[in-house]
């Protein structure tokens, strides 16, 4: 892999997403090609984690994914392209979308929190940068 960050795709953004319902409930939906800017792969939960766990420490050569809080709450640490910045995800209609080459953690979990994350690509450790040191060298940071 080249050592530019100009050849990967690495971008943060948050979102929001259209609430439906009535007096019997809500309802969120992600439909490809509709409120979802990539197709879903994978999909995957994490929950009943300890606040006092600290999870991902990693970034994706290419990996595309949105990150949900469908239940509790949960801070999201990111950082790309010299940038630092902190996300708290606490509202189900709300989510993260974190592109390609980004160092990225997640803290702070609540006891409830259940995060979902949605994947454009099926799980290949290949895409995985695990060591924040490759991950400076590799992005050009």
């Amino acid at each position: 892999m080249s050592n530019s960050n100009q050849d990967f795709l690495c971008d943060v953004k948050k979102v929001f997403f259209d609430v439906k319902g009535d007096d019997k409930g809500r309802l969120v939906f992600f439909q490809n090609g509709n409120n979802l800017s990539f197709d879903i792969k994978r999909v995957f939960f994490i929950y009943n984690t300890k606040d006092c766990i600290s999870r991902g420490h990693h970034a994706h050569y290419k990996t595309k994914q949105l990150l949900v809080a469908t239940s509790g709450c949960v801070q999201i640490n990111c950082e790309w392209k010299g940038r630092k910045e902190s996300f708290v995800l606490s509202r189900p209609d709300m989510g993260l979308i974190i592109e390609g080459m980004v160092w990225h953690t997640m803290d702070n979990f609540s006891s409830d929190c259940v995060l979902m994350v949605l994947a454009d690509s099926y799980y290949d450790e290949a895409d995985y940068v695990r060591d924040y040191n490759e991950f400076l060298r590799v992005s050009g940071q």
